[in-house]
């Protein structure tokens, strides 16, 4: 069988169909360039393509899509480039299993495999039978080396790895596409605008969470949406007191989860007592029970204010091993939670900050000293525990459920922290400008 293999700037999913396919020999310079790029096998009597190949070596990325003769994608394997250019980690991988020509792709319904592997030997395999909103049920999959890593071919020397999903019993014959170029393309390409941006539907490299608004939710009259409010104006921030931070350390964690390794982020600051503030967003609704419409505000940020000073940029926060190359799309680092709560402390006295926590709020010691222990009413702040040895302290806040949230760090132009900030509710978008 002859496989026909094509190369473009993109891919669009949607049309299934390349954008800006380009001749072998450009491919060849973008591979060596590290820019993305992507590679179309088909063969003869298929509208749908056999397999996708996405490529982009400065996001550390090459992926693969293989594709059923309906068009529906049913196998997507996720592979990084780490710190050895010779091979490729096997990052993740979804299988789907539709259980009919007339399934929908990515259909809630239909079962998937999912398979995420890290490079020290971690690893989760995760069966969903009845889909996303059925039963699942994970594992640790024994996965050896020569299976969790890929040794990376040479340009135009991959294989077709979806040949035995396809019935392909003998090695294939590999033809390069002839290069049509549209028009626009070409048009393009003689103006010298031919670095533009494919279409949004078209694949692009996985990249981390952006931070979004941060500052705006503090800055009262900004419009925003959650997504399921369609407006709401930032309103002045409330100041719940301060946070003493001596050691210079503040921690950003979850306190209900104690591995034994401290909190689960730390940031350094100067030492110091710092403000603490919530960020709220005004909306009116109609509320069903009252009969009428309603106006409220509600969290959306927490934060510790090191300084008055604006900030320049925002980074998300994590741990020394955090790799942020082995991401997912809009993939974040965090603090985990099991109940709901995060803090900010001082991370120089974490330990008998933590052990206040269990004690007033999970064991309710009616024998804590009122000094070490404070109830804070009518706020996403909980409570406030203080360690008299060093003068640190923790505050504990509620988030709207469980799971990871980002910390996102602000830095003024010198670089200097200016402020640490927590969103609770996830990341409103803003709005035009009245």
């Amino acid at each position: 069988m002859v496989i026909e293999v094509g190369y473009a700037r993109a891919w669009d999913p949607e049309a299934r169909s390349p954008w800006w396919p380009i001749p072998v020999e450009e491919a060849r310079e973008r591979d060596a360039a590290g820019l993305p790029y992507v590679v179309v096998y088909r063969t003869a009597g298929r509208e749908a393509p056999l397999e996708v190949r996405l490529v982009s070596w400065r996001d550390h990325f090459a992926g693969l899509w293989v594709y059923d003769a309906q068009g529906r994608r049913t196998y997507d394997l996720d592979m990084r480039l780490l710190d050895d250019p010779a091979r490729l980690l096997r990052r993740c991988t979804v299988g789907w299993s539709y259980t009919g020509p007339e399934m929908a792709e990515f259909d809630d319904s239909c079962p998937r495999v999912t398979v995420e592997l890290f490079p020290d030997g971690r690893g989760r395999r995760t069966e969903e039978p009845s889909g996303i909103h059925g039963s699942a049920r994970s594992t640790v999959p024994r996965v050896p080396d020569s299976e969790r890593w890929l040794d990376r071919p040479a340009f135009g020397e991959w294989p077709l790895l979806s040949a035995e999903v396809h019935g392909l019993t003998e090695p294939p014959a590999f033809a390069i596409a002839e290069v049509t170029e549209p028009a626009a393309f070409a048009i393009a390409e003689a103006a010298g605008d031919d670095d533009g941006p494919a279409p949004a539907t078209c694949w692009r490299p996985p990249r981390a969470a952006r931070p979004g608004p941060v500052g705006e939710l503090f800055r009262p009259g900004v419009r925003v949406t959650d997504g399921y409010h369609p407006e709401m104006t930032v309103v002045e921030p409330r100041r719940i007191g301060t946070l003493r931070v001596p050691s210079g350390l503040l921690a950003v964690s979850g306190p209900d989860i104690d591995d034994g390794d401290g909190p689960h982020l730390t940031v350094p600051v100067p030492p110091g007592e710092y403000a603490l503030e919530e960020a709220r967003a005004r909306h009116t609704y109609h509320c069903e029970w009252e009969g009428k419409q309603v106006t409220r505000a509600d969290a959306t940020a927490v934060r510790v204010l090191v300084s008055d000073i604006p900030a320049a940029t925002w980074e998300m926060a994590r741990r020394p091993d955090d790799d942020p190359r082995l991401l997912p799309e809009n993939g974040i680092f965090g603090f985990d939670t099991d109940g709901a709560t995060g803090c900010f402390g001082d991370a120089g006295a974490w330990e008998p900050l933590l052990a206040l926590f269990e004690r007033g709020l999970i064991q309710a010691d009616p024998d804590l000293e009122p000094d070490a222990y404070e109830d804070i009413d009518d706020s996403m702040y909980l409570l406030r525990t203080r360690d008299r040895a060093s003068g640190g302290e923790l505050v504990a806040f509620a988030t709207t459920g469980d799971g990871t949230y980002p910390v996102w760090v602000g830095r003024s132009e010198a670089g200097e922290v200016v402020g640490v900030v927590v969103p609770v509710a996830g990341m409103p978008e803003l709005l035009p400008e009245s």
